[in-house]
């Protein structure tokens, strides 16, 4: 899987805010670096698991879906800690700032990121699974 420019420096300046506040906290630099690479790779592996939803998505064209996709891809990426969930609010904000420009109505975007926070604190994608999605697509 190939990042964009923008994934890129969002993985970048995070790790660094997160070195900056280990080393600030913690005499043991060990321990703040071992952290830092915990929550770089989980940004990027939650990355990926947002883009395997959204791919999911797009191939699956099934009416209704978009909920469910949403929260699967909160969930999955909330799976890899501190990064994985930052990752997953990052890039779940910035595609409702794309809606707004794209014209989705406030209420859409709202119901979009009540399954997105649904996703991430844990809760159960399938409630926002439709009627008749392929098995193949099931969390």
């Amino acid at each position: 899987m190939r990042f964009t420019g923008i994934t890129t420096v969002l993985l970048f300046f995070f790790t660094f805010l997160i070195v900056v506040d280990c080393c600030s906290k913690s005499s043991n630099s060990r321990g703040a670096w071992q952290k830092t690479k915990d929550y770089a790779s989980g940004f990027k592996n939650g990355a990926k698991d947002m883009y395997r939803a959204y791919s999911d998505m797009k191939e699956s064209d099934w009416k209704y879906s978009d909920k469910y996709f949403h929260a699967r891809g909160n969930y999955d990426a909330a799976q890899h800690g501190t990064g994985g969930r930052h990752a997953a609010k990052v890039i779940s904000d910035a595609r409702e700032v794309y809606g707004f420009f794209k014209g989705d109505s406030a209420a859409d975007r709202a119901a979009d990121q009540r399954a997105n926070e649904h996703g991430r604190n844990g809760g159960d994608p399938n409630r926002y699974r439709p009627r008749g999605l392929p098995k193949k697509y099931k969390k």
